[in-house]
């Protein structure tokens, strides 16, 4: 795709407070929160945003994963 001037990356989110989680117990959140490195928080879709649009302005990230999770490392099932 670089031969025709399309990069590509991807953005690899984390826990991000969406309304996936509304249906969660306030706990049961918290807990999730705290199982983040830092901050000790779920991440929030605006910082989702401010990152894609560095990657659109930024000509020279090509082909990355950038992951945005806090620290936090899932386990697979």
């Amino acid at each position: 795709l670089s031969t025709v001037g399309i990069r590509v990356n991807t953005i690899v989110p984390g826990l991000i407070n969406t309304p996936l989680f509304n249906g969660l117990t306030p706990e049961f959140v918290e807990s999730l929160s705290q199982s983040v490195l830092y901050p000790k928080r779920l991440g929030r879709p605006e910082e989702i945003a401010q990152l894609a649009t560095s990657i659109i302005d930024n000509d020279y990230i090509n082909g990355e994963c950038i992951r945005m999770d806090g620290g936090i490392r899932m386990q697979p099932r």
